[in-house]
This record gives structure tokens, C-alpha cells and sequence, in this order.
């Protein structure tokens, strides 16, 4: 296993639709082990292939809840259904959510409440989830990675705003831009 290069904004990989696993394959399951190893170090809750420069429709999650109950694993050729998201602004001190692909910085964004999760796991079996919360926050944030959307796509002014200058100061925008977990001084 390995800790591997997470791509920043302006990587092409990162806004493009990625496209569907055809079969479970060695390669799959150790880009999946890698996943889970840099999910750790980052350290994140949620790591979606594009974000290591694969273009694969597949996500790790990894999230320990109030109750000490850990929800963790792969999500192969994920479907989501969600609940609609409130019309209200987005509250700064709840909603708001980061991304290992613009990292250190934070932004409210307002999710639907619920989602359902169907996936397929490593042995090729469909699985669902019913989830709320920051859990399915955390699916909703994933599954967007996956059709090339990241989420300061969607959030609202002036934050949007905010984001974009961001952005232009530290450089991230254009290709090439990548930190390594462990090795790179970024908060995430």
C-alpha cells in the first residue's frame, strides 16, 4: 500500500465524469487499499478515485459517528438518491465542509439531509445504505467528485467568491497541482 499524490483544482481528471469500473480487478482492489491509506493520512473522511488521478467511478469512506459507530469502505459504480436540500442559506457553524482537493479551507454548503447509497463492494456484491447526517453529507460530497464536480462548484456567494481568489493566490486552477499526505504541509 502506498500513500498517493492527491490531484488540487484545475486538475482535468477532477472536472471531468469519471467513468464506470468494468470489472474488480487486482489493480481495483490496490487502488483501493491506496485510497484508504491516503484517506488515512490525509487525514479525511472520504476519498474519491479522481481525487488520486483516476478517472474510475469509485469512492472510500471512512467516518466515526457520535455513537462510535464507524462506517467505513468502497463505493464501486455508486448510484445516490437524496433528499432535496433546504431553499435556507447554508449555516456556517453545521453545513459547512472541506475537500482534500482544495485543501485547507472551509465553506457552508447546504446537502440534502438523507441519501441512499447503492454500490457495489470489493467482491462485487450490491450494497445499500440508508444514511443522514454528516454520513450522508460525506456520500453526497463523494459522489460528486465522481461527475467531475467539486464542492466549491456549488457553494453560494460571497463565499463562492472567496474560494475563487483562494484559488487564484495559491495557484491551484491549472494542472499540475498535487500534495502528498504526510509529506506536505497542507491542512486539509
Amino acid at each position: 500500500m502506498a500513500v498517493l499524490p492527491i490531484r488540487i483544482s484545475g486538475e482535468p481528471v477532477l472536472h471531468s465524469p469519471a467513468a464506470p469500473v468494468a470489472e474488480i480487478t487486482d489493480e481495483v482492489r490496490s487502488l483501493v487499499a491506496d485510497m484508504f491509506e491516503t484517506m488515512d493520512a490525509a487525514p479525511g473522511v472520504g476519498l474519491a478515485a479522481p481525487q488520486v488521478g483516476v478517472g474510475l467511478r469509485l469512492f472510500v469512506f471512512g467516518w466515526t459517528d457520535d455513537d462510535e459507530v464507524t462506517h467505513r469502505g468502497v463505493a464501486i459504480n455508486p448510484t445516490l438518491f437524496i433528499t432535496p436540500t433546504s431553499i435556507d442559506p447554508a449555516d456556517p457553524d453545521t453545513e459547512s465542509e472541506g475537500c482534500l482537493s482544495f485543501p485547507g479551507e472551509r465553506f457552508p454548503l447546504v446537502r440534502g439531509e438523507s441519501a441512499i447509497l447503492r454500490a457495489t463492494d470489493l467482491d462485487g456484491q450490491p450494497y445499500e445504505i440508508e444514511a443522514s447526517g454528516w454520513l450522508a453529507r460525506i456520500f453526497q460530497h463523494e459522489f460528486d467528485h465522481l461527475d467531475g464536480v467539486l464542492y466549491v462548484d456549488r457553494i453560494d456567494r460571497p463565499y463562492s467568491r472567496t474560494a475563487a481568489k483562494i484559488e487564484r493566490k495559491k495557484g491551484w486552477g491549472v494542472p499540475g497541482n498535487a500534495w502528498l499526505p504526510g509529506v506536505d504541509d497542507l491542512d486539509a
